[in-house]
């Protein structure tokens, strides 16, 4: 069945018509590089560390090269940057355990690691949600439960990134399809981002929460189903504003 993910969401938000280039006609928008190597290889490390497995360094340099070998041949690297990445992320692999128990006051169980999501979407026949849920943790004294994102960046975020509307729908999106899936009440559960922050000097892993309540929601789901409408109607309208950050911009795809 057709499905659709908050990055395809995020994608159609950026500009419609980038949507249909990539998720439609299939043509490559962006290829991956350094820093989302880097990334995937940090989640690696973050669901053993959570999952208490024993890990060393050798494992994230491992996972980190396996993944960037993995990139387009076409795809320039920076060689200074790979060695820097190296040293940052073997500074913040010590510091992901304490982050998680000085977070959660050494007081949580592991439900969920890496949840697949494929939901139906209310009034949608045609399409679902797909997604994956990195971590899922309850702290017994309360019966909480606990959905957090891992999220790789340089030396932090601001606040206007922490409160960013559509950043902040991945959240609401997973809390409310995983309530929908579990049959949960969604007011039992609560929403986290995870920076893993390289260049940071200190606190290199910072847990913070995110508002997920019934009127953000509700805003959630009206821009997916908005989404949905205009792609199942092929109204690709191009976004102006984001022609200066588009891979397309000035090509035959897009003059």
């Amino acid at each position: 069945m057709p499905h659709i993910s908050y990055s395809e969401l995020k994608d159609w938000v950026f500009c419609a018509f980038y949507h249909k280039l990539t998720r439609i006609d299939k043509l490559s928008g962006f290829k991956g590089n350094e820093y989302t190597a880097f990334g995937s290889a940090m989640h690696s490390v973050c669901e053993k560390k959570l999952l208490k497995e024993d890990i060393n360094n050798d494992f994230f340099i491992h996972q980190f090269e396996k993944n960037l070998a993995s990139l387009d041949d076409d795809v320039d690297i920076n060689q200074k940057l790979i060695y820097d990445m190296m040293g940052q992320g073997k500074k913040i692999i010590p510091e992901i355990q304490e982050a998680l128990d000085n977070y959660f006051e050494k007081d949580y169980q592991v439900l969920f690691v890496e949840m697949p999501l494929m939901e139906p979407i209310e009034g949608e026949e045609d399409y679902k949600f797909k997604g994956y849920i990195d971590a899922i943790v309850m702290t017994p004294h309360d019966k909480k439960i606990h959905i957090f994102d891992w999220k790789t960046c340089s030396w932090g975020w601001d606040a206007r990134k922490k409160n960013d509307k559509m950043i902040t729908y991945q959240l609401t999106l997973y809390k409310h399809f995983f309530a929908q899936k579990l049959e949960v009440d969604p007011k039992d559960i609560e929403t986290h981002f995870a920076l893993l922050k390289r260049t940071a000097k200190y606190n290199r892993v910072e847990f913070f929460r995110v508002t997920s309540g019934p009127k953000k929601t509700q805003n959630a789901l009206k821009v997916l189903n908005k989404a949905l409408y205009n792609i199942k109607n092929k109204r690709h309208i191009k976004n102006r504003l984001s022609c200066h950050n588009c891979n397309f911009r000035h090509t035959e795809h897009c003059p």
